[in-house]
């Protein structure tokens, strides 16, 4: 095997250094990217925040690699710490200038040759004070900037968030995060789509009679009840993740597979999204959440959603798209389950089989798999059709290929400038829009009992 190319040398500045996300994704991701050869041959990260860490950097990630059975590597001898804020940014721009020199005379090559790759993962408040001060301490330049969602918490504060960060970088230099889309299993949905004629001739309203998405965790906070209050289920999943979703499996055929053009379709699909309104939708709190010593005592956050959204175009018209998730459910799922409509004519009849068993499931987990119901013959003698199912397991027919998890393609994509797999601006402001109606009149919410599907969705009503 060819190895793999590598970027050009890079200075990886993380806000949120100490934060848990770094912790648990960001660190483990960049060790694994550099066991494998794909990080740059040269390159330093600078991690900063407020305040200094208790520990040593270095220690702090090397711990959180560790803990992720991970290969270190060198990425904690690559590492440093400084302090900066919104207000003061000086050390940490002498930093970075002093670190690309040092790349520069070990890769070889020119400074303007070395590249910035900013990372925000901080709140969404704190982002614009955060981006306004890369500008003026020119860390902006030459960088790629990476923004974790939730962009902004209303279509306003999106608005606000985006023109900051206009102002110190171009659009086709802001990665906005949503780590659904690194999942393999989600980007399989346009490899089953569009390189398989069968799926491409029946991706339509006249064949397809509903598609539900479903992203039901049993996690409750999880120390993240802060954020809850101050976010939301509906900011924190539905906004992103299940309409990320939802655009790839709308979407209209690309022009091509270029970032532009994927993007291009997918942004269409959000501009023929109806507006989600309080009919369309349902909130639930799980019981105990006002317990937790970061939330409010008469809290009326939802940690659940469930509602029908409908795409209109002439794909799609009059199909319902169902969207649910929600912490402290039942089970963990990943799916995208695509209804098809009962034969015309119907030989067989009433063939007393309950709910749709001719369903594609498309489970987008960490463990892919793709399952098929249909109808086929009930052996014996009688000519009567029974559910069976066609499966396709991606461990059992790639046992030799190793899938990136999502933080790692993520940041691939960044090192090398690829857009295709994150948000952009216009998409971003469309789905504010849309669910804009849902949080200024949100329906009222509705306790659940940890461990169950909640309250009634709106398509289960009668």
């Amino acid at each position: 095997m060819s190895e793999p190319e590598r970027p050009a040398p890079h200075v990886v500045v993380l806000f949120g250094a100490n934060g848990d996300l770094a912790k648990r994704m960001i660190y483990p991701a960049l060790a694994s990217l550099g066991a494998a050869g794909r990080l740059p041959a040269s390159y330093a990260l600078i991690g900063t925040g407020r305040h200094q860490p208790d520990d040593e950097y270095a220690d702090i990630v090397r711990a959180s690699i560790e803990k992720a059975d991970g290969e270190v590597g060198e990425l904690a001898d690559r590492a440093r710490f400084q302090t900066s804020s919104a207000d003061d940014g000086t050390d940490l721009g002498e930093l970075v200038r002093q670190a690309e020199q040092e790349l520069a005379e070990e890769a070889g090559c020119d400074v303007e040759d070395v590249r910035r790759l900013v990372y925000l993962s901080v709140p969404p408040g704190s982002m614009p004070d955060i981006v306004a001060m890369l500008g003026r301490e020119r860390i902006a330049e030459r960088a790629r900037l990476v923004v974790e969602k939730p962009f902004g918490l209303d279509l306003e504060s999106s608005r606000e968030l985006d023109r900051a960060i206009k102002d110190v970088v171009d659009e086709d230099e802001v990665f906005r995060v949503d780590h659904f889309l690194g999942k393999e299993a989600v980007q399989n949905v346009l490899a089953l789509r569009f390189a398989n004629r069968l799926l491409a001739t029946v991706w339509n309203a006249e064949t397809v009679e509903s598609i539900r998405i479903e992203v039901p965790e049993t996690l409750g906070l999880e120390g993240r009840g802060s954020f809850y209050e101050s976010v939301g289920c509906l900011r924190d999943m539905v906004s992103t993740h299940l309409s990320q979703i939802l655009g790839f499996v709308a979407l209209e055929p690309p022009a091509d597979l270029s970032a532009e053009s994927v993007r291009d379709a997918k942004a269409a699909v959000f501009q023929a999204l109806r507006p989600i309104a309080q009919d369309d939708a349902v909130f639930g709190q799980f019981e105990g959440y006002r317990d937790d010593d970061d939330t409010a005592d008469d809290s009326q956050v939802e940690t659940l959603v469930a509602l029908t959204a409908y795409v209109d175009t002439d794909r799609w018209r009059g199909v319902p798209f169902h969207l649910r998730t929600g912490k402290a459910m039942a089970d963990d799922r990943r799916l995208v389950v695509v209804h098809f409509r009962e034969p015309d004519p119907a030989l067989f009849g009433d063939t007393g089989d309950g709910d749709h068993p001719h369903e594609l499931v498309l489970d987008l987990s960490d463990q892919p798999k793709i399952a098929w119901r249909l109808r086929g013959k009930k052996p014996g003698p009688e000519l009567e059709v029974a559910p069976v199912t066609l499966t396709l397991d991606y461990a059992e027919d790639f046992p030799d290929d190793q899938p990136l998890a999502a933080y790692e393609r993520i940041l691939l994509d960044v090192f090398h400038g690829d857009q295709l797999l994150f948000a952009r601006a216009d998409e971003v402001d469309r789905l504010w829009e849309v669910y804009g109606p849902l949080l200024d009149d949100p329906p009222p919410v509705q306790t659940y009992e940890q461990g169950t599907w909640g309250p009634t969705p709106p398509w289960e009503r009668e």
